[in-house]
């Protein structure tokens, strides 16, 4: 099989030397796209997804920098090469400290780029995309999301311990995965602990292990999860419920890479990277005393923060639609799909529980659909009656004219020259707006005459008394 090109992000107006720029890297393998300014630029980056951003700067000093600081406010990870005829000392250092890999003058040396390209790209060696095995269970078309993706590649290929923050639902747990099956640990084990599960007399055990007799109930010897995990990876899911008495022996663990099974008399060496994973604020529970600051700086390495689902609406299609998948097949509905208006219920909607809600919102939606078409009533329904958005204009004012309409009538009984004149319209006139809401005057004539009446303004007009 092929191996993918790179995309690298070309911004520059000169089309001259975006034409021998281009050559050059397709030469060298690369795939190009182009964006002559910062707003295209931008747009490319989160629609064509580039591994790396080589840019002209547009003037000098701060100006020429600000292109610099919008895409790396875009995409933080993205990898920015620079190519300038107004370059300085002091620009140089300040695109530096900025964050650019390189800051290389024109007329460029085509060998000098291909070198800087090659060094940025060095910390990414799986090829980027929804292709990469440790990111297929990962659905996402989000900037946000691939920025947090890119950061998982890199920080992958070392052996840094990481804290994943976001909030509850979001899927942490899946981001601590796709760390472990990205790194050079993949074929070693992966295990997981959620702190809030563990009772706090049973933590130091499931850690650490235990030796028969170690206390009551102990009948045999048991390794616990740092040697389950030996060079591979554990995870302590929501580190921050962490109990204090158990806070001091894990920095102990980790700082000598070795654990001591309760009741055990030598410790026995262990080879683990830890990823935590936490909704909460750590620095306010240390501010508490209620974490352990050097536990925090042992864990905290590296900081991956996963956006909420409502910052990354793009994606709710795209997940709502897998996991209708998943529900099809389990339940034999092979032609199981969402309504569109359910699918635009689904976007609008707050998401409190992010990724997590959304799965349970469609499953109950489709528990109690009853043909094939979910729609988007029982959407609304699975999300406890919470308005998708702010209905739109037109939509409202439908609302507003459809139920005006229907007071009036109560109010006349169903006589349209009445409701005609306390509305200020025409009989003719008033007649269109009841055709255009499938309205009929002898649907609030009286409970007998709806009863007998065929709805529709034909038979209400026939119906209708003569005023006087």
């Amino acid at each position: 099989m092929s191996r993918e090109r790179p995309r690298v992000l070309l911004i520059d107006d000169d089309r001259d030397e975006v034409q021998l720029l281009s050559s050059r890297l397709h030469a060298a393998g690369y795939e190009v796209v182009v964006a002559a300014t910062l707003k295209t630029a931008l747009v490319q980056i989160a629609v064509a997804r580039p591994r790396a951003v080589i840019t002209d700067l547009p003037g000098q000093g701060a100006e020429g920098l600000a292109l610099v600081d919008a895409v790396q406010t875009a995409a933080p990870s993205l990898p920015v090469i620079v190519l300038t005829a107004h370059g300085t000392i002091p620009d140089a250092v300040d695109a530096i400290k900025r964050g650019v890999i390189e800051f290389l003058p024109k007329p460029f040396d085509g060998q000098a780029v291909l070198t800087a390209l090659s060094e940025a790209l060095r910390v990414l060696p799986t090829a980027s995309g929804s292709t990469a095995p440790w990111r297929s269970d990962i659905l996402t078309r989000s900037p946000l999301m691939e920025d947090v993706l890119a950061q998982v590649e890199r920080v992958a290929a070392t052996d840094a311990n990481v804290c994943i923050l976001g909030p509850s639902g979001s899927g942490k747990e899946l981001l601590a995965r796709a760390i472990h099956y990205a790194s050079r640990r993949a074929r070693a084990p992966y295990v997981a602990v959620n702190c809030t599960a563990i009772p706090e007399g049973l933590f130091e055990s499931e850690l650490f292990g235990h030796r028969r007799g170690a206390f009551t109930g102990a009948t045999q010897d048991r390794i616990g999860l740092f040697q389950s995990a030996d060079r591979g990876t554990l995870l302590l899911d929501e580190v921050g419920d962490m109990p204090g008495a158990i806070q001091g022996k894990l920095l102990r663990a980790l700082g000598e890479g070795a654990v001591r099974a309760v009741g055990a008399n030598e410790a026995v060496k262990v080879d683990v990277r830890i990823v935590s994973a936490t909704h909460r604020k750590l620095e306010e529970r240390i501010a508490a005393r209620a974490f352990r600051e050097d536990l925090y700086y042992r864990l905290n390495v590296v900081t991956l923060t996963l956006p909420a689902l409502a910052e990354r609406r793009e994606d709710i299609p795209l997940l709502a639609k897998h996991f209708l998948a998943r529900l099809a097949a389990r339940y034999e509905r092979p032609r199981l799909e969402l309504a569109t208006e359910a699918t635009e219920h689904l976007i609008g909607a707050p998401w409190p529980g992010n990724v997590r809600q959304l799965q349970n919102v469609v499953e109950q939606a489709a528990a109690l659909a009853v043909g094939d078409v979910i729609s988007a009533e029982l959407v609304r329904r699975a999300l406890g009656g919470v308005p998708a958005s702010l209905t739109p204009l037109d939509e409202a004012r439908r609302g507003f004219e459809r139920d005006y309409l229907v007071q009036i009538l109560k109010i006349t009984e169903g006589n349209v020259t009445h409701a005609a004149r306390l509305a200020r319209r025409n009989r003719t006139e008033f007649y269109r707006l009841l055709d255009r809401h499938a309205l009929a005057p002898s649907m609030f004539k009286g409970e007998r005459g709806a009863a007998a009446a065929t709805p529709g303004p034909e038979r209400g007009r026939a119906n209708e008394p003569s005023s006087t």
